[in-house]
């Protein structure tokens, strides 16, 4: 019987499409660099679909100007897992995962990212190979414990760039308080931290430390439930829920100011994006729409920051209430990451009024000229409220219309920024 298989195997083999002939009708050329090192993982594939899907692996890194990846028994000790921004991910477009809402999983050989074609040309289940990146991962993990700072949270002692990947590995993060549901940050590749509720303040002062060297990972919180991780979401009364909506509006607007460099300047001018505390502490993100020729780009914001063409502040208004102007309908951008509105023109004092009000022209102006922190110290995000011993203060749900004598906002912008991520309002990017 294994006889007749090997005999109708070999058949079924010979009649199958060489790979020139594939890449010829893709208007391929057959002799790329490395091609010749990977051809045997096309020889041992054994139908059409498989060998299609190959050759198409080949063009799609051809028509991209990416290279052919080497053999995989070359490197299947190299590659590592990574973790990086969902926006990154979608930015860069090569091999991507979710990991948890926000964070996807990619893999990584001498520090790059792998595209996506890479894998097919190996001829393996991504699980296969996935799994030999986390082994790698495991084996460059030595038994060491986490470093408990003075302040009583951990941090992780490796400081490899691996560091935020090793979220990866449930062995390394679920025995620190496994009685409880600690919280997580990666600020970057090299730091993880960890620490109980009660000391959610302490892990968001010491992210705020690390994002004063730069290179912003994720600032938003994590948090272990049962088994799993997922995205913090603390809820007023909470005495963290501002500090922890701060750190994600931190992430978003990372990923707007990354997303206004791909934009097509024909499309239009990206609105700049700021952050300001409400009267309660409340951090609101603000898009700055200036009076001009071209379309403004606004994203999901709180508020917008309306400014005549001569810079004269005309006041914030809740951008959720832009649809009541269904003469200036927005038309969303076909750009990665965070959605944006493309608006034509600039309203008018009539139709200014049919939006709700945060905060007047003259609080505007306090806003637009006062204090900012120094550019060259930036300070860390910190807890806009209470600690967990005090009771606190009451707050708004959501942004409300607002007169001179109880406006919503504060006349100060938040200083807690990092310096690449702080803008006043009305001035560009």
């Amino acid at each position: 019987m294994g006889l007749f298989n090997s005999l109708f195997g070999r058949r079924d083999q010979a009649n199958l499409p060489p790979l020139e002939n594939l890449l010829s009708a893709r208007e391929c050329p057959s002799e790329l660099p490395g091609l010749k090192a990977l051809r045997p993982e096309y020889d041992h594939l054994h139908s059409l679909l498989e060998r299609e899907g190959w050759a198409s692996a080949v063009d799609e890194l051809y028509r991209k100007g990416q290279e052919l990846p080497p053999p995989y028994e070359d490197i299947q000790d190299q590659l590592l897992p990574e973790l990086v921004p969902t926006w990154q991910a979608e930015r860069e477009g090569r091999w991507k995962r979710l990991f948890v809402e926000g964070l996807h999983q990619r893999l990584v050989l001498h520090g790059q990212a792998i595209p996506s074609p890479w894998l097919a040309l190996w001829a393996r289940s991504e699980a296969e190979i996935l799994e030999r990146a986390l082994d790698t991962l495991r084996a460059r993990t030595e038994a060491r414990a986490f470093v408990r700072l003075p302040s009583g949270i951990y941090r992780s002692p490796w400081n490899d760039a691996l560091d935020a990947a090793r979220l990866l590995l449930p062995e390394i993060w679920h025995p620190i308080f496994p009685d409880q549901s600690p919280f997580y940050t990666i600020p970057n590749a090299s730091v993880l931290l960890v620490a109980p509720q009660i000391l959610l303040p302490k892990l968001v002062e010491a992210t705020g430390e690390v994002m004063r060297e730069g290179a912003l990972l994720q600032a938003g919180l994590l948090q272990r439930v049962g088994d799993k991780l997922v995205p913090a979401r603390l809820q007023e009364p909470h005495p963290m829920a501002s500090p922890q909506k701060e750190l994600k509006q931190l992430d978003l607007m990372e990923a707007l100011r990354a997303q206004a460099l791909d934009i097509d300047p024909a499309l239009g001018l990206p609105a700049p994006v700021g952050m300001i505390r409400g009267a309660q502490g409340k951090p609101l993100t603000v898009a700055t729409w200036q009076e001009g020729d071209q379309p403004v780009l606004i994203p999901e914001v709180d508020l917008i920051a309306f400014i005549t063409r001569d810079s004269k502040p005309l006041g914030l208004y809740v951008r959720t209430t832009l649809p009541r102007l269904t003469e200036m309908r927005g038309e969303p951008l076909p750009v990665w990451g965070p959605r944006r509105l493309r608006y034509s023109g600039f309203p008018t004092s009539e139709q200014l009024a049919r939006l709700d009000q945060a905060v007047t022209p003259e609080q505007m102006r306090g806003l637009m000229e006062g204090p900012s922190a120094p550019a060259a110290s930036p300070a860390p995000p910190a807890p806009s409220a209470p600690t967990a011993t005090r009771p606190p203060a009451a707050r708004p749900s959501a942004p409300r219309p607002a007169t001179k004598a109880d406006g919503m906002v504060s006349t100060q912008p938040i200083p807690a920024l990092p310096a690449h991520l702080r803008d006043q309002l009305g001035k560009k990017d």
